[in-house]
């Protein structure tokens, strides 16, 4: 048996709809800090104490000896510790800001510092990953725990301060949270979850999966009907046949539709939905995040029409 919805519930649902969102900005887990912190092993690599050999601890330096200076101390840490294990132990218990402040620079200093090293010095270090893949698991560490940042470059941005993600993704996130939209709601959530997974197939045929429910679940609140298995296509005819949008953007609504079915529905279709043949397909992950903007971008703009549909 399904949890009941009670009249207070539904209140603070709808009051937090405006705030909804797939990331959370405010914490970062042990669990990622961890992962950062063997991050840096393998792609900064050791710290070597010994004289002779300071070009050999530029990285470490850099990092540790910025982030003292901006907080305005004398070292970070146990000063009888080395400067890596410094850097560890002020990424593992300091503040969000403190933290996310320290990751930032030690990317930078992977991205330009360690990308130029002699590879001489790079096995001295017992450096193991390249910049680039040491950026692309950074990423994904980020997505994996619904951390709403990525390093993009040479900067970490909260995904709410690209264009996208603010002006689409959260609108829509915002419109589904109220009554009659939650099944194309969970769809769409469930969309962002494969994608931060990397279940890249998965994601995009449940972002086309949320933008026909949320078709249908417009066509059920006024009373249309149509068939029960039915798609992207006959869904959108119906909808403008129904007069969603106004004549006077009739021409308007033909390229938006046109688009719809060129766009995501063969996205899905020719790639998540049928066979793959004997070779398996990958879906680049710029690929998924496109759909789900389009996505995302149709489910708004549905749900407006609906509202504002006499």
């Amino acid at each position: 048996m399904g949890i009941y919805e009670t009249y207070s519930k539904r209140q603070k649902r709808l009051a937090k709809s405006g705030q909804q969102d797939v990331y959370q900005y405010d914490t970062l887990p042990a669990r990622f800090r961890g992962q950062v912190a063997h991050i840096w092993v393998t792609a900064i690599g050791s710290y070597i104490p010994v004289r002779g050999v300071r070009r050999l601890n530029e990285a470490w330096d850099l990092v540790h000896d910025t982030i003292a200076r901006d907080l305005g101390i004398g070292h970070l840490g146990d000063n009888y510790a080395d400067k890596n294990v410094r850097c560890a132990d002020h990424l593992l218990k300091g503040g969000t800001s403190e933290a996310l402040d320290i990751i930032q620079l030690s990317f930078q200093v992977i991205d330009k510092v360690v990308r130029k090293m002699h590879q001489y010095d790079r096995d001295s270090l017992a450096i193991k990953q390249d910049p680039d893949d040491a950026i692309a698991e950074l990423n994904g560490r980020f997505l994996e725990h619904s951390l709403g940042y990525q390093y993009l470059n040479g900067q970490i941005i909260r995904m709410d301060s690209q264009y996208a993600h603010e002006e689409i993704v959260k609108p829509a996130l915002s419109l589904l949270g109220t009554a009659g939209f939650d099944g194309p709601a969970q769809e769409f959530i469930n969309a962002f979850d494969h994608y931060k997974s990397g279940r890249n197939k998965e994601a995009v045929a449940e972002a086309l999966k949320a933008f026909e429910s949320t078709m249908k679940a417009i066509c059920a609140a006024r009373g249309w009907t149509h068939p029960p298995n039915a798609t992207a296509a006959p869904l959108i005819k119906l909808l403008c046949e129904k007069g969603l949008i106004p004549s006077k953007l009739e021409y308007h609504f033909a390229a938006l539709r046109a688009a719809m079915e060129s766009g995501l529905p063969t996205v899905s279709n020719s790639m998540a939905r049928h066979g793959q043949g004997a070779d398996p397909v990958a879906i680049p992950r710029h690929f998924v995040a496109y759909a789900l903007h389009l996505a995302a971008s149709n489910i708004v703009f549905l749900v407006e029409a609906h509202k504002n549909l006499k």
